[in-house]
């Protein structure tokens, strides 16, 4: 299962932008799903989990009442809203899932991967 990014890019402070993660093969509705993030010279975080129907997710403390977590099973996708950006939030975003269920593993125990998309806050 290979999962694709997008939407990433180059926002000024205070700005949105909203990222998605799906595949074209295999449908994402049987796994939970988790958004990470690596800044520059830091270690991999988790930022969000989504489970498999929707109806429960999680932020970490940092992003939490600024980005949203969605998943729309008829497009096979998960979104992560990213609203009112820090300079902090430059980092490459990456979405993993796990067919093991909410909530969400530490990034080394996620089963699969995508390859990651940049986000970069500056002005």
């Amino acid at each position: 299962l290979q999962l694709v990014e997008s939407g990433g890019g180059l926002v000024q402070p205070g700005g949105s932008l909203r990222l998605s993660c799906t595949n074209s093969d295999f449908p994402l509705d049987v796994y939970a799903i988790g958004w990470y993030r690596r800044a520059p010279g830091k270690e991999r975080e988790g930022v969000s989990c989504i489970s498999s129907s929707g109806d429960n997710t999680n932020y970490a403390d940092s992003v939490k009442g600024r980005f949203t977590i969605s998943r729309d099973n008829t497009k096979n996708t998960v979104y992560l809203q990213m609203n009112s950006l820090k300079p902090e939030d430059t980092a490459v975003y990456y979405c993993a899932a796990d067919s093991r269920g909410y909530p969400c593993r530490d990034y080394w125990e996620m089963e699969y991967w995508g390859a990651g998309t940049l986000l970069s806050v500056s002005s």
